[in-house]
């Protein structure tokens, strides 16, 4: 009987020794099963913040290029509105040009007109002709160039209606003598002095 008590005592053990070890293999399975959870919480959150911090980090690039951008074309000349042809200019546009043009004239200043001007350029002047080069034109010199019947014509002018045509824009009080301009390579300048 004695032997009989301790293998119910054993067998009683055994149940309760396979029940812990059993829960606790469920606790342990329960601890992996959180573990996992919270591993997988705590990827899907640095993730997150990567994609959040990539995301910020390439829009602070964005905007310090774009600002570097900004900056670059601050620095650099004014942008200059590009045209298809003659008709494409508005006659604020015109107006504006000849009135440069008109003041180089003025004050006789060749390197101001020689800027204006898109070479080869026309020049009908006696002996002269066609102008290759800014160089070549300053060459020329201002006495040759500002004659008094090109000083009258272009000061007399009237550019508050100047009207496009296939060959630009005429500057003149209606005389021989004249300034053309026009679209040269997209923008205005002038392609033409007569005498």
């Amino acid at each position: 009987m004695r032997k009989k008590i301790k293998s119910v005592a054993v067998i009683a053990l055994s149940f309760a020794l396979t029940g812990t070890v059993l829960a606790g293999c469920g606790e342990t399975q329960q601890f992996q099963q959180n573990t996992q959870k919270e591993t997988q919480q705590d990827t899907k959150q640095d993730t997150k913040d990567d994609v959040t911090q990539s995301i910020s980090q390439e829009t602070q690039q964005d905007t310090t290029e774009k600002k570097e951008e900004t900056e670059a074309i601050d620095k650099t000349e004014p942008i200059v509105e590009k045209y298809e042809d003659n008709f494409a200019v508005d006659s604020k546009a015109a107006k504006e040009f000849a009135e440069k043009v008109k003041d180089a004239v003025a004050k006789k200043d060749l390197e101001a007109l020689a800027e204006l001007t898109s070479f080869p350029v026309y020049v009908g002047l006696s002996n002269v002709g066609g102008v290759e080069s800014k160089e070549d034109f300053l060459k020329l010199g201002a006495e040759k160039v500002f004659t008094d019947e090109l000083l009258k014509s272009i000061e007399m002018s009237d550019i508050e209606n100047l009207q496009p045509s296939r060959a630009g824009f005429s500057i003149s009080d209606g005389g021989k003598a004249n300034i053309n301009f026009g679209v040269v390579d997209g923008v205005l300048a002038i392609s033409g002095i007569n005498y």
